[in-house]
């Protein structure tokens, strides 16, 4: 298959564009380069031992996109498919900057997919969140659940984008729309060439606890400690990067032979706490993370997890590594790359 890979010089989608490329699909990626490297181009080249067609462009840039799509495609074969990851993801800065969340997410994907269907792809893999599942909604998530009261700006671009992708596959201007709800990916590839690279300061936990292993940091602060949960502290639903690269893959080829729209969790099914995975990575890494407690962040929701059943009996996926594997593949690629792709 021809895919199109929006934002896939970042930390998901260059995982996911290996993968790509090694179950034989024939992958050109766009991104803007905003919280990326376009080095990540010559790792791929370096693991996979094939440059995978790119071009720096913003998905709001209509005319720079069709012309993209257009020169992608002389050689007579449109795209198959577009699996889309470009957008904003902070939960905690989309509170604060809520037009650039909104300009950025909802008017981007309203921008690609009326040039995507211009130029002949009418599949779309959306890279979603369990966010959608709103506040309400029991734990764990199951697929089945409506789409609730999201707690950030971030979750509410997720919700109305996966509402317009139904929206358009159900008026026929879109034959298939799949939607990938997962929650917090972390890790890295094993060879420790590409990683999690978050610009400035990371609103992740893995890639902040990784910084401070390596010295980059002081300490980490655990946003609230007093949350309705064992320790206290959050719990989310962590999956390897490279299991969920694998379940687009998955997903990416399901779309061939379906229509409509589908909705598939990822998860490992297993919460872990902020402190948790502290404690899971000094013993999986002999590096000591100091840490503080610090004031709730807004946005965050105390636990969550997915229940990803369907996506193993539907898709053939199931997530196969376990937080140790991702506390010693995220400290791989920091190790080796104390600055990310500053290195």
């Amino acid at each position: 298959m021809k895919i199109l890979v929006t934002g896939g010089t970042g930390f998901i989608g260059s995982h996911t564009v290996i993968k790509l490329i090694e179950n034989g699909h024939d992958v050109f990626i766009i991104d803007n380069l905003s919280n990326s490297s376009e080095k990540v181009l010559g790792r791929i080249e370096q693991i996979t031992g094939m440059k995978p067609g790119f071009a720096k462009v913003d998905i709001r840039d209509r005319i720079a996109l069709d012309s993209t799509c257009k020169v992608a495609t002389l050689d007579g074969r449109e795209f198959d498919a577009c699996i889309h990851f470009a957008g904003l993801k902070a939960v905690g800065e989309s509170v604060l900057k809520p037009w650039e969340y909104y300009d950025n997410n909802i008017c981007g994907t309203l921008t690609l997919l009326d040039v995507l269907r211009e130029n002949g792809c009418r599949n779309i893999i959306f890279s979603s969140s369990a966010t959608v599942y709103g506040e309400d909604n029991p734990i764990p998530y199951v697929e089945t659940m409506p789409r609730g009261k999201c707690s950030s700006t971030y979750g509410w671009t997720k919700s109305m984008i996966e509402q317009m992708l139904e929206d358009m596959t159900a008026s026929g201007q879109l034959q298939t729309a799949v939607l990938l709800r997962y929650f917090n990916p972390v890790g890295a590839h094993p060879s420790g060439l590409i990683g999690e690279d978050p610009q400035g300061i990371p609103n992740n936990l893995m890639p902040f606890i990784s910084q401070v292993a390596v010295g980059k940091r002081e300490n980490l602060t655990v946003f609230g400690n007093d949350y309705d949960t064992p320790d206290g502290t959050c719990r989310r639903d962590y999956l390897h990067v490279q299991d969920l690269a694998e379940g687009h893959v998955k997903a990416v080829e399901k779309s061939a032979e379906i229509s409509g729209v589908e909705v598939f969790n990822l998860g490992t099914g297993t919460p872990v706490s902020v402190l948790e995975m502290v404690n899971a990575f000094e013993t999986a890494t002999g590096r000591a993370v100091p840490y503080e407690f610090g004031p709730r962040r807004e946005g965050d929701l105390p636990q969550f997890w997915a229940d990803a059943t369907k996506a193993e009996a539907e898709l053939g996926w199931k997530a196969r590594y376990g937080i140790e594997d991702m506390c010693r593949d995220a400290w791989n690629w920091q190790s080796k790359n104390p600055n990310g792709y500053g290195d």
